[in-house]
């Protein structure tokens, strides 16, 4: 598996580039820094761009179920971006995990994905 994170909008904004398959151990590495940014900001929004992503372990699903419970209302906007017809089902399967806004986006639409989930930020410098 690989995670990438990287902060956008004054940290308002957490970009997860996720490839192979999510199990535990990916969950400690991003969850941590997630956590901070939630603290820092209250809610956040998040861009999760999916790059021949082949879904979860046993263990990487109990983490997220765990992750989406704990961080019901922390999260504002969810923006998936993916190539694959499973994935788009994700983002409705994710709906009743959260309070956000969540919407999928193909990979040919990265651009529209960035403009919607940073739309209407405030950001205080």
């Amino acid at each position: 598996m690989s995670v990438e994170l990287h902060e956008s909008l004054s940290g308002k904004m957490l970009v997860l580039k996720l490839s192979g398959k999510l199990d535990k151990d990916d969950y400690q590495t991003f969850v941590p820094h997630v956590e901070k940014l939630i603290r820092q900001h209250g809610k956040i929004r998040m861009l999760v761009e999916l790059h021949d992503f082949h879904g979860w372990t046993a263990g990487g699903l109990w983490e997220d179920l765990k992750f989406d419970l704990r961080h019901f209302s922390d999260i504002e906007r969810l923006a998936i971006v993916g190539d694959k017809r499973w994935e788009h089902g994700m983002a409705v399967f994710c709906k009743p995990f959260t309070t956000a806004d969540i919407r999928y986006f193909d990979v040919s639409e990265l651009a529209e994905a960035r403009h919607w989930i940073g739309q209407d930020v405030e950001v205080v410098l």
